[in-house]
C-alpha cells in the first residue's frame, strides 16, 4: 500500500482520539490520527511521526498521522492499511500458502449480522477473512486488542457460524511493524475476545499473524509470525 506526499513531524501531544498536535516545519499543526485506538505507548510527546498530506482543500486538517518511531523503527498506525494490505497480498498471490491460488477477492462482504473484510474463492474453497491491525507490542510480543472490543468478539463468533455452513474462515492479524517474535491476544485487556479467539480456533477458524514491511511512503505484508492463543 502506497501513500501520497509524506512529511516528517514531532508530536507535541495527543488531543483526543482523532486529533494530535504536531510540529511540522516549525509550525504547530492539528493533524488527524488515522486510528481511534489508545496508542498510549506510541503517541508520546517528542516522538518522530510521519504524516500524509491531503490534497483536499476542504479538509479541516491538512495532515493525517500514519506512523510513529518506536525503538528506532517505524510503526504504522493507519487503521485502514491492514485491510488494503491483505487485499493486495491476496490479489498478488502472496498468501497462497494459506488460501491457495485465489481466483475471486471481494472487500466488505455481508454475512449474517456481520460484514467481513474479505471474501475469497479458489478452485476448491470459498471463505471469509477478518483482518485486524495490531499496533501494540510489549517485549517483542504483538498484542490485540489495545482496548476492549465487543465488535471484534462478535466478528470472531460469527466466523464460527460460517465454518458450520461450509465456508473457510480466518482471522488475519496484521502486525503493523517488524521485530515481533510472536502474537497473542491481550487477555488482560479483553478476556472475552481472547476466549472467543481460542474457541474459534478449536472450531476450525484459522488464526494467522503476519508482520509488515514499513517504509516512509509504503507498507506491505511481511512474514508469518507464530500465534500463541494460550
Amino acid at each position: 500500500m502506497k501513500y501520497g506526499k509524506i512529511v516528517h513531524g514531532l508530536l507535541v501531544r495527543k488531543v483526543n482520539r482523532f486529533i494530535a498536535e504536531v510540529i511540522v516545519d516549525e509550525v504547530n499543526e492539528k493533524v488527524h490520527i488515522k486510528n481511534t485506538g489508545r496508542l498510549k505507548e506510541l503517541l508520546l510527546p517528542g516522538a518522530e511521526v510521519l504524516l500524509e498530506q491531503s490534497d483536499n482543500p476542504n479538509r479541516k486538517t491538512r495532515f493525517s498521522l500514519i506512523a510513529v518511531v518506536k525503538n528506532g523503527s517505524w510503526v504504522n498506525i493507519d487503521s485502514q492499511a491492514p485491510n488494503s494490505m491483505a487485499f493486495e497480498a491476496l490479489k498478488a498471490g502472496k498468501l497462497t500458502e494459506e488460501f491457495g491460488l485465489v481466483e475471486v477477492v471481494k472487500r466488505e462482504v455481508t454475512y449474517g449480522a456481520s460484514r467481513f473484510d474479505l471474501y475469497f474463492e479458489n478452485a476448491d474453497i470459498r471463505g471469509f477473512i477478518e483482518v485486524k491491525g495490531v499496533t501494540l507490542e510489549e517485549k517483542g510480543i504483538a498484542l490485540f486488542p489495545d482496548a476492549p472490543t465487543a465488535r471484534g468478539t462478535k466478528h470472531v463468533l460469527e466466523l464460527i457460524g460460517a465454518i458450520d455452513e461450509g465456508y473457510t474462515a480466518a482471522i488475519l492479524f496484521v502486525i503493523q511493524m517488524k521485530g515481533c517474535r510472536a502474537f497473542t491476544p491481550f487477555r488482560e485487556m479483553d478476556a472475552a475476545f481472547a476466549d472467543a479467539l481460542l474457541e474459534a480456533s478449536r472450531q476450525g477458524v484459522r488464526i494467522l499473524a503476519y508482520d509488515s514491511i514499513v517504509k516512509e511512503d509504503e507498507i506491505v505484508l511481511g512474514e508469518k509470525v507464530p500465534v500463541n492463543l494460550l
